[in-house]
């Protein structure tokens, strides 16, 4: 039976660039900017200084308070210097730059070959954070915390987001075809982590490849394929809870609290390397995309590398960008620079073209009722949006559950007045968080 959502919307699908394209290995950069900061939390702190000798898979930066995750060398090379450069995600922010020296030899004893199957999750939740993986579907959040719930926290099933629902992306579908076992060990490791008996693999029926070997792989396992609408944002966390368990997150509250986890596809391929291997999370893989790129890619990529060298392995651009967006065009980060790099969190780059940015003028809210249609949290887009530029920002919270908003971007797509219902949202959510800072500094 096909599992659906409420509300959505059903954008432009470009996946075909790039949905039968296998993963290319893009070539060894001269020089990688690793940042520091790649994940939700404190910026890790660097171990390695300028002149350092570094090697592939070495500790270059660690956890600043347990809670954050340590960074590791994609390459062999040299320090040449820890200073600020362009981050998808935080403007400037420090880097530790790597100069390859060509070689791309893994560090010394580094490397094992150990089954998950004798090792105890505390074992495993230790590994996973020495290694340093984190949601690799956008958010970054340390896996290792989000397999360390409270005790009074039972989880008794895993959700495993395999929707990948952005309308250019095909990372994950390519990783599922391409890493399957990996993808499946990853889920069993995970399982046994929480202690769970029941594991759902979600993926949304325009994947019928994917979804046919993945049935394949989980015979005889504890682990049941699920078909899903094709439907932005179904790869929404608590959509995929709802669609497949039909449990509703209560307002405020996270998976957890119906006993639920969710991992994305990227984060369990990392799992099992990471387990098995001792591999961290130094590569991923990201679709190239967009009408302006010459040739659509996925593609594996060091952390660290410059944008432009994968639109270089792309054979560049035709014709003008209109923005270059890291993530998918619905919830993805627009940048300022191709000097940005990857992160654990780079999904996907997509190059969207000056005719498909719409640059019409802001009008004013006709109460037309589109967005609340097609909000899957059931909230009232337009009222907070209208709350927001009042400046009544604790008011949104407080009478209309600012907070539950997951930035979807699904009111902005359908407003005919093509009011950034998502920047105001924002907004709010800054100011809260600003004015909530401020009280609990005052108070000290």
């Amino acid at each position: 039976m096909l599992r659906r959502i409420k509300g959505g919307v059903h954008p432009h699908d470009e996946k075909k660039s790039t949905d039968d394209k296998k993963i290319a290995v893009l070539p060894l950069p001269k020089k990688l900017f690793v940042p520091v900061h790649q994940h939700i939390g404190q910026p890790s702190v660097p171990v390695v200084k300028a002149g350092d000798e570094v090697k592939k898979g070495q500790l270059i930066a660690e956890s600043a308070d347990g809670r954050g995750t340590p960074v590791h060398s994609p390459t062999s090379g040299k320090v040449t210097e820890i200073g600020n450069y362009p981050h998808p995600l935080y403007g400037k922010s420090p880097c530790v730059v790597i100069e390859s020296d060509g070689l791309d030899q893994w560090q010394e004893g580094l490397l094992t070959d150990r089954s998950w199957e004798v090792l105890s999750a505390a074992e495993m939740i230790d590994i996973i954070f020495k290694n340093g993986i984190v949601g690799m579907g956008g958010a970054a959040f340390p896996t290792h915390i989000k397999l360390s719930p409270p005790k009074d926290k039972k989880i008794d099933t895993l959700i495993v987001n395999a929707a990948e629902c952005e309308p250019y992306l095909t990372s994950d579908y390519r990783t599922m075809i391409e890493y399957a076992d990996d993808v499946i060990k990853g889920t069993q490791i995970v399982m046994k982590i929480l202690g769970v008996q029941k594991g759902f693999i979600g993926i949304e029926n325009n994947k019928p490849k994917a979804i046919s070997l993945m049935k394949e792989k989980c015979k005889g396992k504890k682990i049941e394929v699920v078909e899903l609408e094709t439907k932005y944002p179904q790869g929404a966390e608590k959509m995929m809870i709802k669609a497949i368990l039909d449990k509703e997150v209560p307002s405020g509250k996270l998976p957890m609290d119906v006993g639920c986890a969710v991992q994305n596809v990227g984060s369990l391929k990392a799992v099992a390397d990471a387990v098995e291997k001792n591999i961290p999370l130094i590569e991923r893989v990201v679709t190239v995309t967009g009408r302006t790129v010459k040739n659509p890619v996925n593609v594996m990529a060091k952390v660290g590398t410059p944008f432009t060298e994968l639109f270089d392995f792309c054979g560049g651009f035709r014709g003008a960008n209109g923005k270059i967006i890291m993530g998918g065009p619905m919830m993805g980060m627009a940048q300022v620079s191709l000097d940005a790099v990857v992160v654990k969190a780079t999904s996907g780059i997509v190059s969207i073209a000056d005719n498909e940015v719409d640059l019409k003028e802001e009008l004013a809210c006709i109460r037309c009722g589109r967005c609340i249609d097609v909000c899957t949290m059931r909230l009232l887009p337009n009222v907070l949006s209208i709350l927001s530029e009042k400046g009544q920002h604790q008011t949104a919270q407080t009478d209309y559950n600012l907070m539950d908003c997951v930035e979807c971007g699904c009111c902005y797509y359908v407003c005919p007045s093509r009011r950034n219902i998502v920047h105001y949202i924002r907004q709010s959510k800054a100011k809260n968080a600003m004015l909530r800072n401020a009280i609990k500094t005052g108070s000290k």
